[in-house]
Parts: structure tokens; sequence; C-alpha cells
């Protein structure tokens, strides 16, 4: 090879060597889930809940997907195009509104995780099995992007919301800011109960229901006295129970009492005499006979007008939000039956998570921020549009014959709750009393603690078969209590119940130990 042949040689191997150090360089900020692409800096934005500095024309247009629980709406695409004329000013963004009807939601909801959907933001709770798909790999860590997109968050948010909601030191979900007290209770037709002359000054607790359901199923056979998709009495939030971090993972203590013991709930004494109510409910004829398997999520069945109550996670102003979603303000009340209680379920129980699949999770976030800081976004996604589906004076708003087009009912799941107007059915000082709900609550042993289940993730897999199998029929009292309890404790000790019950015990009794 002569010199000059040699120079040309070298130099052709230094160019690729340099061209091929460029193209690993760029792919290498490819890959989802980690910290170093939640701390990866490709855009400048000022949406950030601060003031402008770099233009919104900065940002490469892009379409954000928003996948969540409820009913679609017949306005939905109207909203959809008010929503993105503000958010590509502000965030040079679009948004795909992609709600799913409830009683499809878990199943749908697992589909799109396994089959890696490439969505950007999902609706994700410790009830609704956050810790688990997070073992799965479906959200990415946010901590990082919440501190460079999401400064309204942290300036808004209760700090308890945060660390409560991380599993291993990390967020993978954006907790709704809303109130921090949990306790269970009924919502229920003030109407109805004024029309029949029963007087619910008498119901204290649910067995004091007994009476008022037999009169309703008597003289108002065209209502459902007690409509119910799941649990009913056993729901996580009426029995008091704390899962630590997932209430889809079994082993549990019971937040209003001081025990630090992680057992069964199947294995309690308030357990099983909630599913003694349940059944006799049941075949009284008060639940519905469709109560296991029914696909009618219970905000369908109130817009239907078939059902006289409901079991639900109280809050103040509960039984307006459920009237006003089903067209029939100031007929409901309310009334608490359980202790106030928080726990980490608490601060994780509405959540905002990216998913692992978003091509762009800076403009997830910098939405997400968005609806914890922005009035005007935040109650368009809430309520529609003004002077369309309701009219306002000042931060109270009426309905209007267009409410029912754009009615989601989903507030509770969306940025802060605080920026929300208040409907005219409402308390007008319904955010103090929030803030007063969340006072003298009693705290669970395990407040701040959330249980990491990737040493039994198998097992944890196995159960969430068997729960899917006996747990709708045990608890919503569709079988016969005594015979198919025990099939049911039986098919969960077989998956492994004991196992993830013992990985339970000793991460928390670490975390004691850590106090």
């Amino acid at each position: 090879m002569t010199k000059k042949n040699k120079r040309k040689w070298v130099t052709l191997l230094l160019f690729t060597m340099i061209t091929a150090m460029m193209v690993s360089a760029c792919s290498s900020n490819n890959g989802k889930g980690s910290d170093a692409e939640a701390t990866k800096q490709p855009e400048k934005t000022a949406a950030t809940g601060g003031d402008a500095t770099d233009a919104p024309d900065e940002l490469k247009p892009h379409k954000l997907t928003l996948v969540y629980p409820g009913t679609p709406q017949k306005d939905e695409a109207v909203v959809e195009e008010a929503l993105n004329k503000l958010l590509t000013a502000k965030i040079n963004a679009t948004i795909d509104l992609m709600p799913i009807d409830w009683g499809a939601w878990d199943d749908k909801i697992n589909l799109m995780i396994a089959g890696r959907d490439v969505i950007d933001i999902y609706f994700t709770a410790q009830w609704n099995g956050h810790a688990n798909n997070v073992s799965k790999g479906a959200f990415i860590p946010l901590n990082d992007l919440i501190d460079q997109y999401g400064q309204g968050i942290k300036e808004s948010l209760d700090p308890a919301f945060l660390e409560g909601a991380k599993i291993n030191g990390k967020n993978y979900g954006v907790p709704t800011n809303k109130e921090l007290a949990s306790a269970g209770g009924i919502v229920y037709r003030k109407d109805v109960t004024d029309e029949l002359g029963i007087d619910m000054s008498q119901v204290k607790e649910p067995k004091d229901l007994d009476a008022v359901y037999a009169i309703v199923k008597e003289k108002r056979p065209d209502l459902v006295p007690l409509y119910t998709t799941g649990a009913v009495f056993n729901a996580h939030y009426f029995g008091n129970y704390d899962f630590l971090g997932d209430s889809t993972i079994p082993g549990a203590l019971l937040k209003d009492e001081n025990g630090t013991t992680v057992a069964p709930v199947e294995d309690s004494e308030r357990y099983q005499e909630y599913l003694k109510l349940a059944r006799d409910f049941y075949v009284k004829g008060y639940i519905n006979s469709d109560a296991a398997t029914t696909q009618v999520a219970s905000a369908d069945a109130w817009n239907a007008g078939k059902v006289f109550s409901t079991i639900e996670p109280m809050k103040p102003g509960k039984d307006a939000e459920i009237a006003s979603a089903a067209g029939i303000p100031g007929k409901t009340a309310q009334i608490i039956m359980t202790s106030k209680t928080v726990a980490t379920s608490e601060t994780a129980g509405s959540m905002l998570g990216i998913s692992s699949t978003s091509e762009n999770p800076e403009r997830a976030m910098m939405f997400i921020n968005l609806l914890h800081t922005d009035k005007e976004i935040n109650n368009l996604l809430n309520f529609g549009i003004d002077g369309v589906h309701y009219t306002r004076s000042g931060e109270i708003i009426t309905p209007t014959d267009k409410t029912a087009d754009y009615s989601p009912g989903s507030a509770w799941m969306f940025g802060s709750q605080f920026l929300n107007y208040v409907w005219n059915t409402e308390a007008p000082d319904k955010w103090e009393q929030f803030k007063a709900f969340n006072e003298n609550a009693i705290s669970s042993p395990a407040l701040g603690f959330v249980f990491d289940s990737e040493p039994v993730k198998a097992e944890v897999g196995a159960l969430a078969n068997v729960i899917r199998q006996f747990q709708k029929a045990v608890e919503t009292g569709s079988v016969e209590t005594e015979a198919g309890l025990k099939d049911y404790r039986q098919a969960l000790k077989d998956a492994g119940i004991d196992k993830v019950i013992a990985e339970k015990q000793k991460q928390f009794d670490a975390f004691l130990a850590s106090k």
C-alpha cells in the first residue's frame, strides 16, 4: 500500500468511526423507563407553572394520549378541540382523550399494558394495581421530570402526597390534589326517602340499612336499593383495610387500629361479618343480582335512574358530585359510616402515570403540570365549555340543557381539585370543607410504607388470577358465604398468599425499625 493510499484509508476509517459514535450517541437516548430518560432535556418550555422564557414554537408538535376510566361523552370531540387550542398555545401539544368504561377498565388496561400500546398518560391508583404495574415496567420514574417540568405540582401539592406515593424512593405517578383522609359510607336518593317518609337519621352503620332497603324494594321496585359492581362493605375504604400500598395485593392491617401484624383480610372478623351482611342483603334482593358480573359501572347505573344507593369513598360533597354527573342535582345525600383514616393508600388513591411506551415523557409531564396549575384547562377537561355545558358566575357553575352531553364526573382524577369550579347545588365553601375533612383523621400504623412486590411477583400474578375468579362473587354476596369463602381462601393459599404475607411483614418490620 502506498503512503498516499494509506493516508486515504486512515482518513476514511476515522470518518467512519466518528459517524458511528454520533449515531450511537443519538440512539442511546431512545430507551424509556430509566432515570436517564427522565433527566434528558431535548426540549425547553415555560409551561411548567413559571414565567414564560421560551416560546411554545420551539417545541415540536406532539399528540398526547390520556387513558382513564369513565363513560365516553357525547361532546368529547368538542371539548378536545377546545383543549387543543389552549394546549397548542402553551406547550404545542394536542390531546386524545381515551376514556374506557368502568366495567371494562381492568381487562382493557391490563391488555394495553401487556401489549405495550403506545400511550402517554394512564390513570393509576394503589387500589387499581399500581405497584403491580410498576413492577411490570408499565410506568417510568418521574422524580426528575417533576423537578424539570412540574414545578407547579411541587408548589401546590402537599409534600405528603408525593412522599407517600413513592415506591422504593421513586414516584411513578403524580397524585391528584384532593382530600387526604378516607372514610366509607353511602350516597342515596334523598328525594326518594322524602317521598317514602324514611327517616335516614336512624342510619348509623350498615346493618341499619336493612329496614330502609326493605321499604325501597317494596315501594320503588324500579330502583335497585344497593347497586354495586364489587366489594360492597368490604371495599378497602369501607373496611378501613391498609394493604400497604396496593389493595390488589393480599395482606393488610386495619387502619383504625394499632396492630402491626400483616394478615389476610379474609381471616379477619370484620371481613367475615361484612360478608354475611352482604349475603343477607343479596338474598333479600337489595343488591343487584348481576353484581359479580355486570359491566355497567355505578356511574352509568346512576345515569340510567336505576339506583337508590351506592357504597362510596366519602368526602365533602360526594353526594352532590354523583348527583351532578347523573343529572339529578339536589336529589342525593350521604352518610359517613366509618372513622376517618389516613394511610399511604390515600396519597396514591388517584394518580396520573407516564407510560414507559410514551414517545415524549417531557410533554406528558408538562400537560400533567398544567392540570395542577391552569384553572382554564383543568375545568375545561372536567366540566366542558363555559356557556355550553354550564354557565358560570365567579366560581359557581350552573347546569344547562347541554350539561349531560359532557359530564364525565372525573374531577377527582385530574390535577388539582382545588382549581375546580363548584356546582350551584354544592356548598360554596366546598374546598374549605375538604381541608377540614383532612383534620383529625386516624393515621394507619403503616403510613408512609409502600410494599415492593418484586421479590414475590410470580405469586402476586397468581393471586391476581385467584382474586379475579373469586373475589366479586364472594364479596357481593352472590354465593353462599361459608362455602364461597372456604374455596376462596384455599385458592389464595394455593397461589402463594403465605409467601406474599411473609414478604410484606419482613419489609414492614424493616420500615418500622428504621423509624
